[in-house]
């Protein structure tokens, strides 16, 4: 296999065993405090978000896009997706901050239907020769999920430390809109993935 290829394919499949790696530290700082233990589940979610930064970037570079690849890479992010959210839902009660709990919960169900939805959209259309790529809207929903998971992790992990104490309402706020500016990307991308492959809904339902 062209080692450029099988580089690209590694760093792909690479952002599944970095953020259980962040899942494995981050539950265990929770049992047993430890700056270290926080230094290093930040670095593997921040390393599982580089690799989606670059193995699409890289592959268009040179010219090693492949089938494999292009499914691959939405599964990876659905793997985030499902690791991530719920975890940082039952971190947020474990801190004892069950409003946000739910908000973060309500979130992660509603990250997870979409993908769901889209799937069995593409599917749908893959009957009918739909081209079934990304949309951009759904390209930026992805790409903003690593920082914004990032960012309510950052505030879970400091926001009880005395030297945050000074901004902390202001980082809980920003969480909030970081929250509900992915919320609602979810939504309006779900409506236009909808829209997009309304058609061939309806030739399925038609079809006899």
């Amino acid at each position: 296999m062209n080692a450029k290829k099988l580089f690209v394919n590694a760093l792909t499949f690479l952002r599944v065993p970095l953020i259980v790696a962040w899942l494995v530290l981050a539950v265990a700082e929770e049992f047993h405090r430890s700056p270290w233990l926080i230094f290093f589940a930040g670095a593997s979610m921040f390393f599982s978000g580089l690799t989606d930064a670059f193995d699409g970037m890289l592959a268009r570079r040179w010219n090693v896009v492949s089938p494999l690849g292009k499914m691959a890479d939405p599964l990876m992010d659905k793997v985030f997706y499902v690791v991530t959210f719920p975890a940082l839902a039952w971190l947020l009660l474990k801190r004892g901050e069950s409003a946000h709990s739910l908000v973060m919960l309500v979130f992660a169900i509603l990250y997870i239907l979409r993908d769901l939805w889209v799937t069995f959209l593409r599917a749908v259309g893959s009957l009918y020769g739909a081209d079934g790529a990304a949309m951009w809207l759904g390209k930026v929903r992805t790409a903003l999920s690593f920082p914004a998971a990032g960012w309510v992790y950052a505030y879970i992990v400091f926001h009880d430390m005395e030297f945050f104490a000074p901004v902390e309402k202001y980082m809980l706020w920003s969480c909030f809109v970081v929250e509900g500016l992915m919320i609602t990307l979810n939504l309006v991308s779900s409506f236009t993935y909808t829209r997009a492959y309304s058609s061939y809904l309806k030739m399925a339902l038609e079809r006899k």
